[in-house]
């Protein structure tokens, strides 16, 4: 019905300067190739839309209505193609990442802070959750990428890259300091008071199963939503904190706490960037990806 959007474009810009030679400049066509495109347009749909006037051409009752609609539509188009410049040129846009509290305490904040410097115009939303709901959000599409810790399962459409190893410790204040300096065997941690992760984390996750595989069943005496409430459940000698050491290590290196060594060493685990194999990402979350100097 419309014909060409390409002799919309030529009617915009030629009622717009009131010139069929000021439309044929702007756009870099030939005068007889923009009359040709306000002919068409005029048979197509039946009507006269310019006269000729004392300099250039005017537009008739028809045309009045027709260019009401068409100069909304052009300059909400004009607008748009200027929103993705600016999001392709990092001055407009938005990030979406997932980050449990502790990857983004301790390894995405500096990221953030040194994006945030360069690109003031992107606006970063952090969606705060542990690992198995932050890979959901990636599933669903609600974020561009995230950081999590493993473990977590290695399906198809997740690609992960290792960033940073992290260290499990147990931790103990004063009230447990017989068993400082020594060698205990995992078996022991049955007989004393566990403050662990609640179960909804990949940090509890992997201490259960790494304990189940050595034969170890525990029945921690708290469970708590965050690290940083171990470690202050520890200080005050309420138990023996299971954390990643990060969270402890102001706490050890002061002597407050200290750590329980065992005859097995606990295997070290990772941050992981996670992204979505379906959905490439976007010039701003490539930009910070690249700042965190990945190859996801």
């Amino acid at each position: 019905m419309v014909g060409n959007l390409e002799y919309f474009k030529v009617f915009y810009y030629t009622a717009k300067l009131g010139s069929v030679t000021g439309a044929a400049n702007e756009l870099s066509l030939s005068q007889p190739a923009v009359s040709q495109s306000l002919k068409a347009l005029e048979k197509s749909l039946g009507v006269t839309l310019f006269q000729r006037a004392s300099r250039g051409v005017r537009l008739t009752g028809e045309g009045q209505i027709l260019y009401s609609y068409v100069e909304k539509g052009y300059e909400e188009i004009e607008r748009g193609v200027e929103k993705v410049r600016k999001m392709l040129n990092l001055e407009l846009g938005e990030v979406h990442i997932g980050a449990s509290d502790m990857t983004l305490r301790f390894y995405l904040l500096p990221f953030l802070e040194e994006f945030h410097e360069r690109h003031p115009g992107i606006k970063v939303m952090v969606a705060n959750a542990p690992t198995p709901e932050t890979l959901k959000l990636l599933r669903a599409g609600t974020i561009d990428f995230g950081v999590v810790s493993t473990p977590f399962p290695r399906e198809g459409d997740i690609r992960a890259e290792p960033v940073r190893e992290i260290e499990d410790v147990f931790v103990a204040g004063r009230r447990f300091t017989s068993y400082k300096n020594k060698m205990l065997d995992l078996q022991e941690l049955e007989k004393l008071p566990l403050i662990f992760l609640e179960g909804s984390t990949s940090t509890r996750a992997y201490m259960d199963a790494y304990l189940a595989e050595n034969g170890v069943a525990v029945q921690p005496e708290f469970e708590l939503s965050t690290s940083d409430m171990i470690v202050q459940f520890a200080l005050r000698n309420l138990g023996i904190g299971c954390v990643v050491r990060d969270f402890a290590t102001e706490a050890l290196e002061s002597g407050l706490l200290f750590e329980l060594r065992f005859n097995k060493m606990i295997p070290k685990r990772e941050f992981c960037v996670v992204t979505s194999r379906k959905s490439p990402l976007g010039a701003a979350a490539g930009k910070l990806v690249d700042i965190m100097g990945t190859d996801s």
